[in-house]
Parts: structure tokens; C-alpha cells; sequence
């Protein structure tokens, strides 16, 4: 996993790229040989933001390339360029441009999931790695956003707790962390009861992923990610359109893994540590059911008011292991829920934070590099949504209405003392292929995540 296919160290005889401002491209072109010029009035070539062209020399050969961006021009424009232009090998020209941006971007541009097919990889185009360009961070850049992706698209029969689990493990050795996990009954045992109670119907057994990584006496961060690995719905079954894409309901615990490595290649002066509680939500003889009552970690009792309203269970027992040990930042990442879809659609997670610098942060960073979403309120007059006279609080808010909002405020009672806590509610998938994002699984938030905690804790 994670490896860049489309940037080579060196090349016999690359095609010169030139990056071209699409306002100052007739300014270029005049420039060039009347050759050039007619053959880019023959390609209708038009100078936009992501347009790319194949200039031949003198005697027919190709060994010259433009490319157009503006001002606004991200990682996406990038591989736009990468996608257009044909096989060959290409050496930047240029230097005004973030080459760290451009690098990623055509990285991301021959990101493949190709786990399960038989074709040969199609030949594209290779850059050269400009010599301004950061290696070393764009490569744990990518690595990151190809573990996430990875991991979300890998059907659940490959990818149930267990498959999970060995990830982490995976990950967490290959940085020399330390690593437990707390499987089957023994989650009753250590008390994470609700973890066990969502994931004992599978005949997968639940459990906790927890590692840590780092010097103890540094800045404590903890990652909390949702590791429902398929979604059901429990016995309140989801239709099977409803079901169709449920093996990305993991993608919160992706997410956290992905952000993870990006965390550890850098070698940020934190003490990390990754919670993920990794169930299948499943239909079985002892699966739990509407109108239970759980204990939770924290102590409160939970009524279920609906089964499928699963992951903020799971991930209630783990902040609440998160909060006690007293973190300087807890950061949740979580496909859950529909409603976050609704009202921000699916190229833009939901955050919710009461803490107004760490919301300046995020969203300051989310600008600066491109990695979209967008702050709703932890809205505190919704929380007699979760009223019953049966329990301390329902798992699912009454009424139907703010579905996104209700759900986080249901995690701000397990993280009631937190010193800081943020809580992501994304998609984790696209559904429709856009220039280096194909279809399928997607890491969102995990690069403006990297840059604040690269501004707050790094060295």
C-alpha cells in the first residue's frame, strides 16, 4: 500500500513542462515559434485552470509540454494536468509553484485501487521529482491518503475487525509504537460495555485497537476513529440500497490511521495515541436490540432507541477512556451520519468543536490547503432530544430533526472533560470520480488535521 508509481528520480530524455498562469498564457505563446502557435490554434487549445497540452519540436518530436493554473490552482489542478497529459516522462520548468502541491497531486493522480483486478496497470505520466520538492513529506503525504483509501475500499469480508486490527498493528509497529488490543469478553472485563454489546452479534468478536506512540512527557493527542467495519443496521436493518456501501462505515477509523502514519513519518514531538473500536454491526440471536438499556464506560445508561445508531455507541466507550487519561487534544473522526450528508453533501464534512481556537485552526488551514469542511454548532438546546424516563440518556435524538448535530452532542457527554475535543462526521467515499480522486474510499480532513497539529506541536 502506498506507493508512488508516477515520480521518478531520473530521466534519459524528458518532455520539458512549463506551468503557464492561464491569464498570462497569450503572453507566453507569443513568445514561441509560429510552429507552436499554430499547432495550439490547431488543438483548440483553451488556457484554463487544469489544461494541458503535448507541444511537438521542429521535426515532429514531443519534447516540450504547457499546462495551465491561476491563483487558485490546489493539489486537484495538479493531478488534473497529470491525468490529461499522455505517457512520457516530464521535467518542471517552473518554479514558481508550491512543488510539495504539485508533486502530491500527480502522485494522487495514478492512485489506483487494484486489489482485485487482473489488468496491468495503464501507462502514465511520470514527473520527475522537482528539485525544490520536500520527498520525504510528500511520500508520507501520499502513503497516508492511499492507507485511508485502501482500507475504506477493501470490501468488509477482507476487512472486518480482525483485518482492521493486524492494520494497525501494521502501522503502529512500523513506527515502533506500542500496541494492545482488548478483544471478545474481555472488553466487559477492562469495561468497554457498549463496544461489546454493538459488536457481539458478528461471529467476528469486537474490540479495542489502542497504540501509542512517542515520549511520554510530550503534548498528549489522541485519535478516537469509528471501526464499524459493515453496517447492518442491527436489528433495525437497513434496506439494501442502505447497505450498499456500509463497508466504508470504518472510515472514521481509516481516517484516524491515516492521519496516524502522517504523524509518525514526521516525527512530531507529541505523545500519540490511536483508539479505534472495530465491530460489525450484525443480526444474530444476541445482537442488541431497541428499548436495551446499556451501562456505558462513563457510567451513564444509554436506552437504544434505535439499533442503528451504532457508532456513537462504540466510539462513547472509547472518548470515554480517551477524556480520562486527560489529553492536551482528543480528535474523533466518524462516518456518522446521514444527516451531515444532507445538509453539507459528501465533499464536505461536518466538525463540531467549543473550542473557538482549534475551530479558527482548522478552518484557517482547511482554506490554506484545499481540504474542505465546514464548523456546525454544538447547538446545547437539542440535548432534551435525548430524554427518557427509562435511562440517563436515548442513543438516538427524538423527532428526526438535526441529525448531525444531536449525534455529536450524545459524544459531548462522554467528553464533558476534555480539555480540547473536536468531532469530524464525514463521508469518507466519493461518489464520483474527480481528477486524483477516483470513485470509492476517500481520506477528507486528514491533511488540514496534519497542518494544524504541525503548527501547534511542531518542533
Amino acid at each position: 500500500m502506498g506507493s508512488i508509481t508516477n515520480l521518478v528520480g531520473k530521466s534519459e530524455n524528458p518532455v520539458s513542462l512549463y506551468l503557464v498562469k492561464a491569464d498570462a498564457f497569450d503572453g507566453w505563446l507569443s513568445d514561441q515559434s509560429p510552429e507552436t502557435q499554430n499547432w495550439v490554434s490547431a488543438a483548440g487549445f483553451k488556457a484554463k485552470s487544469g489544461a494541458a497540452l503535448l507541444l511537438p519540436d521542429g521535426d515532429g518530436n514531443a519534447s516540450t509540454a504547457v499546462a495551465c493554473h491561476d491563483d487558485a490552482s490546489d493539489i486537484w489542478t495538479w493531478s488534473a494536468i497529470a491525468e490529461k497529459l499522455p505517457a512520457a516522462d516530464y521535467q518542471l520548468q517552473t518554479n514558481d509553484v508550491n512543488a510539495d502541491d504539485l508533486a502530491l497531486g500527480w502522485a494522487l493522480a495514478a492512485y489506483r485501487f487494484d486489489r482485485y483486478l487482473k489488468d496491468e496497470p495503464t501507462a502514465r505520466a511520470q514527473l520527475v521529482w522537482p528539485a525544490s520538492c520536500n520527498q520525504t513529506s510528500v511520500e508520507a503525504s501520499y502513503s497516508a491518503i492511499a492507507l485511508t483509501r485502501d482500507l475504506v475500499n477493501t470490501p468488509a469480508a477482507d476487512m472486518g475487525p480482525a483485518e482492521l486490527a493486524a492494520s494497525a498493528k501494521t502501522l503502529s509497529d512500523a513506527h515502533g509504537g506500542t500496541y494492545r488490543e482488548v478483544v471478545g469478553d474481555d472488553l466487559l472485563v477492562e469495561n468497554y460495555p457498549m463496544i461489546h454489546a454493538v459488536g457481539r452479534a458478528s461471529d467476528q468478536a469486537p474490540r479495542l485497537i489502542d497504540f501509542v506512540w512517542g515520549e511520554e512527557s510530550q503534548p498528549k493527542v489522541t485519535l478516537v476513529g469509528k471501526g464499524v467495519c459493515f453496517d447492518s443496521g442491527g436489528l433495525d436493518l437497513k434496506s439494501a440500497s442502505g447497505m450498499e456501501i456500509m463497508k466504508k462505515d470504518m472510515g472514521g477509523a481509516a481516517t484516524v490511521l491515516g492521519l496516524a502514519s502522517m504523524i509518525m513519518a514526521a516525527k512530531l514531538p507529541i505523545r500519540l495515541r490511536v483508539l479505534i473500536p472495530a465491530v460489525e454491526n450484525a443480526v444474530s440471536s444476541n445482537a442488541f436490540r431497541p428499548g436495551d438499556i446499556l451501562t456505558s464506560r462513563k457510567g451513564l445508561t444509554v436506552e437504544i432507541g434505535n439499533t442503528d445508531a451504532e457508532g456513537r455507541l462504540v466510539l462513547a466507550d472509547a472518548l470515554a477512556d480517551a477524556t480520562d487519561e486527560d489529553p492536551d487534544l482528543l480528535i474523533d473522526c466518524a462516518t456518522l451520519t446521514g444527516a451531515a450528508r444532507v445538509a453539507l453533501g459528501p465533499e464536505l464534512p461536518a466538525f463540531f468543536t467549543d473550542d473557538e481556537e482549534l475551530a479558527d485552526d482548522l478552518s484557517a488551514q482547511s482554506r490554506a490547503i484545499s481540504d474542505p469542511f465546514w464548523r456546525l454548532p454544538l447547538w446545547g438546546n437539542y440535548r432534551d432530544m435525548f430524554d427518557t424516563r427509562m435511562a440517563d440518556i436515548n442513543n438516538a435524538g427524538a423527532g428526526g430533526f438535526a441529525g448531525a448535530i444531536t449525534a455529536a452532542l450524545f459524544l459531548q457527554y462522554f467528553t464533558e472533560t476534555a480539555r480540547s475535543w473536536v468531532h469530524f462526521d464525514l463521508y469518507a467515499w466519493s461518489k464520483k470520480a474527480r481528477p486524483g480522486r477516483p470513485a470509492g474510499g476517500e481520506a477528507q480532513a486528514i491533511r488540514a488535521l496534519f497542518a494544524v497539529l504541525q503548527k501547534r506541536f511542531g518542533a
